[in-house]
């Protein structure tokens, strides 16, 4: 083993009764732990080694603290457990919890939720790794070295041989979930007729910008070659068990990411046991997605998909229950339009949806429509009548009156109206007689004559004619109505020339629908 890869792990604690309450190094210079200088890691920085301790006991639990200096908020913090045997005859995960504290007078509980990664045994030697995401509530590195923040496992069983290596990582994103990536697990044998012994947990699959972390377990201690192309962590160990701890960074900036496949050469000098466990931490997301649904119901469904707009700007075709997402959305507002959604349907959300996407998390809108069948045509006009009507007869009684006579039909017709007023202009205060008396003759236009909406014996058409008192002017008969016989007090009549105005029943005369009999 090259001396210059080993990082000694101070043992300062292991039963209760030898803790030292402030988790104080003892390492020699040599074995001091370079730490990268100390930038708190932004969303989009790449992983970044941060802190690493560790060390071995007995007990019912191992603690150890990141002396001198604590990691950064933020960081994620991995623990290995080793332990060698079945204590208390458990063969399988002896861990209860891990937790952390801060080396105060008492301990004082952190509170960052560390969560089981990977158990592996081969029945004789154990090794179980724990990871804790976006750590808080400590003081920051170099702020305050009094307080420094330990990790613990608490154990089921007293161990006479355990161990715990913890190591800090500054741009790993903040939730479980988003930063654990691929994990495997291996155990084997070793014989001193094969050497080196070759320990492979298999190769893992790494995103664009993960890191790869990797330990390997040995008992009796041997010689070891770490995973080429990766880097040191650390070593430890006591003397049934050794541990080296790794990790490839060579896909921390990458845009496209690979895969990794550590192998440690184990040179055992008689028979052996080994373990090996990599995972992949993934890191800070700087983007978001969106996922937009549509769910539709009703009668007479759309035969056609919708469109879902983003932003005003990004369309994408979405079936009418259907899912499309948009990816690598930066965070923030954003606005959501659903089109192509026929009249008869109608959206119960609000129709653009705004919502907000948070980096390394899918935002979700949905489109509920209920479509109804549409209301039915409107009917179609009635034909146009296949009847005529003429009259004669006056309207108004006394000095002012009118006197007229018509035919109209749908092909042709005349008018004529005669309006009687007082001799001179302002001789009466009748609206009728605003503009005096005057006789008008008119022509109907073809087309214009229809069914009126009096009743089914009223028509109306319109046309033009002429005045020698009043000049050119259109004409419309609004009704003309047979009401029966007698037309007097029965028959109703109702004409404008443009400004001018008259209706009402006849005074006198006749007005005649003449049906037709086919």
């Amino acid at each position: 083993m090259k001396k210059g890869r080993t990082r000694a792990r101070v043992p300062i604690l292991l039963a209760a009764a030898l803790l030292s309450l402030h988790c104080s190094d003892a390492a020699s210079p040599e074995h001091q732990v370079s730490r990268p200088s100390g930038a708190v890691a932004a969303a989009g920085d790449p992983i970044q080694f941060d802190q690493q301790s560790g060390t071995c006991g007995s007990g019912t639990f191992v603690i150890k603290g990141f002396n001198p200096t604590n990691p950064h908020l933020g960081d994620a913090i991995l623990a290995t457990v080793f332990w060698f045997g079945a204590p208390g005859g458990l063969t399988g995960n002896i861990i209860d919890s891990v937790t952390d504290v801060l080396t105060s007078i008492p301990y004082t509980p952190v509170g960052n939720r560390y969560q089981l990664v990977d158990f592996v045994s081969d029945g004789t030697i154990s090794m179980a790794t724990y990871l804790a995401t976006n750590v808080q509530n400590f003081p920051d590195a170099g702020t305050n070295p009094g307080q420094i923040l330990a990790v613990r496992a608490d154990l089921k069983v007293p161990v006479t041989n355990g161990c715990i290596a913890i190591s800090a990582w500054t741009g790993v994103a903040g939730t479980r979930s988003q930063a654990l990536g691929e994990h495997r697990t291996a155990a084997g044998t070793a014989s001193p007729l094969i050497s080196p012994t070759i320990a492979d947990p298999g190769a893992i699959f790494l995103n664009p910008g993960a890191l790869a972390y990797g330990v390997s377990l040995g008992s009796p201690p041997a010689g070891l070659e770490g995973p080429s192309g990766w880097t040191l962590v650390g070593t430890g160990g006591d003397a049934l068990m050794k541990n080296d701890d790794e990790y490839d960074a060579r896909f921390t900036l990458s845009p496209t990411g690979g895969s990794t496949d550590p192998q440690w050469r184990w040179f055992f000098t008689g028979p052996g046991l080994w373990l090996a466990s990599v995972l992949a931490l993934n890191p800070a997301p700087t983007t978001g997605n969106l996922t937009v649904t549509t769910s539709t119901s009703g009668e007479n469904l759309p035969a056609t998909d919708y469109t879902v707009t983003l932003d005003g700007s990004v369309s994408q075709s979405i079936a009418t229950s259907g899912t499309v997402t948009f990816g690598a959305l930066s965070p923030g507002p954003h606005t959501v339009a659903l089109s192509g959604v026929p009249t008869n349907c109608q959206v119960a959300e609000t129709n653009p949806a705004n919502v907000t996407v948070v980096a390394g998390e899918t935002a979700n809108v949905t489109f509920t429509v209920t479509c109804s069948a549409p209301p039915p045509p409107p009917p179609p006009p009635p034909p146009p009548p296949n009847d005529f009507m003429t009259g004669g007869g006056k309207l108004g009684s006394g000095r002012e009156f009118a006197t007229f006579g018509l035919k109209a039909s749908l092909s042709d017709g005349k008018l004529e109206w005669v309006q009687h007023c007082p001799d001179g202009r302002n001789a009466s205060s009748s609206a009728a007689c605003a503009g005096g008396k005057f006789t008008f003759h008119g022509t109907v236009t073809a087309g214009t004559y229809a069914q009126g909406s009096g009743g089914p014996n009223c028509r109306t058409w319109s046309g033009t004619g002429e005045s020698k008192q009043i000049g050119a002017h259109s004409f419309t008969v609004l009704q003309g109505c047979d009401g029966g016989e007698p037309g007097r007090g029965a028959d109703y009549i109702e004409i404008r020339i443009d400004d001018y105005q008259n209706s009402g029943y006849l005074t006198g005369g006749n007005i005649q629908l003449h049906r037709s009999n086919s």
